[in-house]
């Protein structure tokens, strides 16, 4: 008997789960599953029928990536149909005990020898410096690559982004000539962003080549070069002698590593003043206690997309927070925003397919499959609660024992930190208005 005749049975079983009509062609001729499908998988090495049969969807995304197998559909359809093809929930670890401790066993090897700055340079160079003309294909036109906020269903992704950039800002309070750090500044957006419409003297860092020039021709161009400034550098080594007032850290987190989030959030306690805030955005795991996705989806991830990249649940992080000696003050959680985010990535990536490919050249091809995959995979994962998205404001405590006058200024806030309530932070043109005024009368 064939090894393809072994799988059929369970390979139909797994098909008649689908929540729509779909069929599987073999090397040897054979067709499964319906006469008029909407989605295809064609193989071509019967390790993807394998992996098909165990629900590995990881693998099976490894094995489009790689040529072992072709998919014929839409998106939208593939990912609707994904969630059946599981054995289980990527969220929950191994039933097995000696499985969870020999995976808890790799990850911790793992997790001690992948962030040194050399390596944590390398791995953020090979995702975010593939290609900056790549990037803009589906990116809104300040690039922002990170979590967008719908205020209002009928926004654009674009206006969806500067929403977003607006709303970091009011959460930080920020005001004309403040200092700034953007750590992990990507292509400049909300360092910028702050900038011109805050009156802050902005400090972004990177680890990206690509990101750092593009930024600083921004400044050039925009003429900030005395209140604005981009680093290629290592949050380690960020200069402690002069404290900063506010501090954000937008997709930074989950290139840190899990042991090192204490030690991260310590260096952004040190680097504040008292009383000064924090706004940490990141994406966090939907599960509470997994190293990472199973089904093969983080080591995908791991290989073909963030080397080095870790999600840990939102406890993790306002721990880590609290070793550092930070205390989270506000969170909010806006994972259906980036489920909405990436749908439009996945859209606009599959609107300009063959402009990526004579962007990319060489290996434009493997690159597509995996940004594809990826970024409709992410939605689908946002969309069922497999990862989130968290926005923690935190501040450096502040003594205010010897004050009197807590609560009022002309913003309403608490002189000594965080104001008393989150009004703030939805009253339009608040903060904004109040900067723009100052600025425009100095």
């Amino acid at each position: 008997m064939t090894l393809s005749n072994l799988l059929r049975q369970p390979v139909e079983q797994r098909l008649a789960r689908l929540p729509l009509p779909c069929s599987i062609s073999l090397p040897d001729g054979q067709r499964i599953g319906a006469a008029q499908p909407r989605l295809s998988f064609v193989i071509r090495d019967m390790r993807a029928l394998l992996h098909l049969k165990q629900g590995a969807i990881g693998r099976l995304a490894e094995d489009y990536v790689e040529g072992r197998l072709e998919i014929e559909g839409d998106l939208h359809d593939l990912m609707a149909s994904a969630p059946a093809l599981l054995s289980r929930e990527p969220t929950e670890e191994a039933h097995n005990w000696l499985m969870r401790r020999g995976n808890r066993i790799r990850r911790a090897v793992w997790e001690h020898t992948h962030h040194s700055r050399a390596a944590d340079a390398k791995q953020i160079q090979h995702h975010y410096d593939v290609s900056d003309d790549f990037y803009a294909l589906w990116l809104d036109p300040l690039r922002v690559y990170s979590c967008a906020y719908f205020s209002t269903p009928d926004l654009s992704l674009a206006e969806a982004q500067q929403a977003k950039l607006d709303h970091i800002c009011r959460k930080l309070l920020l005001r004309p000539g403040e200092r700034f750090l953007d750590v992990g500044a990507g292509w400049g957006a909300l360092l910028l962003w702050a900038a011109e419409h805050y009156g802050v003297a902005a400090t972004g860092i990177t680890l990206s080549r690509n990101q750092h020039a593009y930024v600083n021709q921004l400044i050039e161009q925009k003429g900030l070069q005395e209140r604005v400034r981009m680093l290629l550098q290592d949050y380690r080594d960020v200069d402690e002698s002069h404290a900063f007032d506010k501090i954000a850290s937008v997709g930074m987190c989950e290139h840190v590593g899990r042991p090192n989030l204490p030690r991260y959030f310590a260096k952004m306690h040190r680097l504040l003043r008292p009383g000064g805030l924090m706004m940490n955005h990141s994406i966090t795991a939907g599960g509470a206690d997994n190293p990472q996705l199973d089904s093969g989806l983080g080591e995908f991830i791991e290989r073909y997309i963030f080397p080095g990249g870790q999600l840990v649940h939102v406890s993790v992080v306002m721990a880590a927070m609290a070793h550092g000696g930070l205390e989270p003050v506000d969170a909010e959680c806006l994972r259906p925003h980036y489920a909405r985010t990436l749908w439009h990535w996945v859209d606009a990536l599959e609107a300009h397919l063959e402009e990526a490919r004579r962007i990319l050249g060489e290996d434009a091809e493997k690159i597509i499959r995996a940004y594809r995959l990826y970024l409709a995979g992410s939605a689908m994962g946002f969309e069922r609660g497999w990862t989130s998205l968290f926005q923690i404001l935190a501040a450096r405590p502040a003594d205010m024992t010897a004050r009197h006058d807590h609560y009022t200024d002309h913003l309403g806030v608490a002189r000594g930190g965080y104001p008393f309530n989150r009004t703030y932070m939805y009253e339009q043109n608040s903060v904004a208005a109040a900067a723009d005024h100052r600025t425009t009368t100095h």
